[in-house]
């Protein structure tokens, strides 16, 4: 029987955030903070992760950057997989949406718990669009 553990990445360094190109969507390419860093090498101590196989990593750079630190400190080989990432606001086009867009898309999935509504065309993922993605 197959054992998956998740591990969320460290701590993301935000200072450039805004910055260069790291805007919209790019938002999304910054890496681990030295405090992330420092976290993922933490992470790699536990022992229930000794006899991992694989890391399967999206492609966000903070991910990418934790993956890429488990894999070095666990001898472990690492993939990314292009369809393990958040919720989107925008499925259709992929598009990155204003904060106050995507907030208020948000705002509707939860209060249909996950489900969009009856007669409505919407732009953002369902959890089971989600779920089928993942």
């Amino acid at each position: 029987m197959a054992v998956f553990y998740f591990i969320r990445h460290g701590e993301m360094d935000v200072s450039m955030a805004g910055k260069k190109f790291y805007k919209g969507f790019a938002y999304n390419m910054m890496t681990l903070s030295e405090k992330g860093i420092e976290q993922i090498h933490e992470t790699a101590k536990d022992s229930r992760l000794r006899y991992a196989e694989l890391i399967i990593t999206s492609p966000y750079g903070r991910t990418l950057h934790s993956a890429a630190i488990l894999s070095k400190d666990l001898n472990i080989e690492m993939r990314v997989e292009t369809d393990l990432h958040e919720w989107l606001a925008d499925s259709v086009s992929y598009e990155f949406l204003p904060t106050e867009i995507a907030e208020e898309s948000y705002r509707i999935l939860t209060e249909n718990c996950g489900h969009h509504p009856e007669g409505v065309q919407c732009l953002w993922e369902s959890a089971a669009q989600m779920k089928e993605r993942v």
